[in-house]
């Protein structure tokens, strides 16, 4: 194991989500091959346009539409599968096992360290073995399986108690990928029903759970107070300042007293930083982020670089001076724009910029014609703010690859009804194979 010699100004990229992705798609457009080589490291080999993970789970988007293979579109740069478990910047020299399990040092000249986040979780009693995250597509495609199976089963079963627990879904966090996830699977649970003799809509439980006394903190509070009307019309409740006890074997028990069996539990309540960040020589704030400057430069190391959810960008707009930008995907793809820039200009010897955003507004979908949304202050909801949700992510979406299937999707969406079929058996695709090997 040793360090490959290099001959260019090496440029590493360790992830390839959003900030990744982004950047590295700019420095292979703007970098002639001559000027530098570049590497992205992300245990995946494609990235996952997360806003649209709701969509995909309710069938609105055929799940591989919203992933983009590194390979075809960072065809200039050198993708490597695999994870980085260390960095010595003091040597410019990274670690990394690869999906063969073989692990190599990359030495390198500028850093980008964008690992992104994963799921912030608590020690609550049960989630560890009842809870499903929703931060990857895998995750995406099970829980639409898992929620049309408990519709199967319950329609199956005449056990009023165990109909009742199958029939009951549970958010846990209140954020936009709660919200969107809860209303895009109620919707199209509720269509689901009318291909069940014994479900009704009215025999499904949906609940969300949110420890802060609002909803999607990212909006205005009167968005925030609409959103929560629209969806107890919908009859779902909706526990505010509340939080989960224990979850153990699917009794979920809250804070205020209230208990309840359910099947399915999500939980998409915050993330935090990579923790690979903590096998770095790099400075952390109290979040363990990367402490970053405005031009995107991690504190005391010019030549290394962060942005994203991994990262504590000074937020130049408010007036709180210690304040730092939101993980959201607006401003991760605009951090990459001016990460690349910067990347740039570093290696030319020239002046960096500083990343300041003035926040245009929040786009949400609460199921299929239905959103709100708050552009510079107006706020739309129903299917004009549901139209603006799609088109300003399908505007975010990389590749015009994408894009067009994306649209297909959506055209045809239009034109025919959902799919509602459960796919259950990718979850464990061997098991008939087994049986049929043990029947003599």
């Amino acid at each position: 194991m040793g360090v490959a010699p290099r001959e260019l100004p090496h440029i590493l990229v360790v992830g390839g989500g959003y900030v990744g992705m982004y950047t590295a798609l700019g420095l292979q457009s703007k970098l002639s091959q001559g000027d530098a080589s570049i590497t992205v490291v992300d245990p995946q080999p494609q990235m996952t346009y997360q806003p649209f993970l709701p969509e995909a789970a309710a069938g609105s988007i055929e799940p591989r539409h919203v992933v983009v293979p590194l390979r075809r579109v960072l065809k200039r740069c050198r993708v490597v599968c695999g994870r980085v478990t260390k960095v010595e910047h003091a040597d410019h020299v990274a670690t990394i096992e690869n999906c063969g399990g073989n692990v190599e040092q990359i030495g390198y000249d500028v850093l980008v360290m964008a690992p992104g986040s994963i799921a912030r979780t608590l020690p609550i009693p049960g989630l560890a073995e009842c809870g499903i995250s929703f931060k990857t597509i895998g995750e995406a495609i099970y829980l639409r399986n898992h929620v049309l199976s408990r519709l199967e089963a319950a329609d199956a079963s005449i056990d009023v108690q165990l109909r009742r627990r199958l029939l009951s879904f549970v958010v846990i966090g209140g954020g936009y990928a709660g919200i969107e996830v809860l209303a895009e699977l109620e919707d199209m649970a509720r269509y689901a029903c009318r291909y069940y003799q014994t479900v009704e809509p009215a025999d499904m439980r949906w609940v969300l759970v949110e420890a802060a006394g609002r909803i999607m903190p990212e909006v205005s509070l009167a968005l925030g107070r609409y959103t929560v009307k629209r969806l107890a019309q919908r009859g779902i409740e909706i526990f505010l300042n509340t939080r989960v006890n224990t979850m153990e074997n699917g009794h979920v028990v809250l804070d205020n007293g209230t208990e309840f069996d359910a099947d399915t539990i999500v939980w998409t309540a915050g993330v935090k930083a990579n923790p690979v960040l903590r096998q770095t020589d790099l400075p952390l704030d109290d979040r363990q982020r990367l402490r970053c400057q405005p031009t995107l430069q991690v504190v005391s190391c010019p030549d290394a670089f962060s942005a994203g959810d991994c990262a504590a960008v000074p937020d130049l707009t408010p007036l709180d001076p210690d304040a730092t930008t939101s993980p959201s995907a607006q401003h991760a793809v605009r951090q990459a724009e001016v990460l690349a820039d910067n990347v740039i200009a570093y290696l030319r010897g020239q002046p960096l910029r500083h990343y300041q955003h003035r926040d245009a507004g929040s786009v949400a979908s609460l199921g299929l014609y239905r959103g709100v949304a708050e552009i510079y202050g107006i706020r739309f909801t129903g299917p004009l703010a549901w139209l603006m949700h799609r088109t300003y992510h399908l505007s975010r979406m990389p590749t015009f690859n994408r894009k067009v299937r994306i649209l297909t999707d959506w055209t045809a969406a239009l034109l025919f009804r959902r799919e509602v079929v459960a796919l259950g058996q990718i979850n464990d695709p061997k098991a008939e194979f087994v049986r049929a090997t043990t029947v003599s």
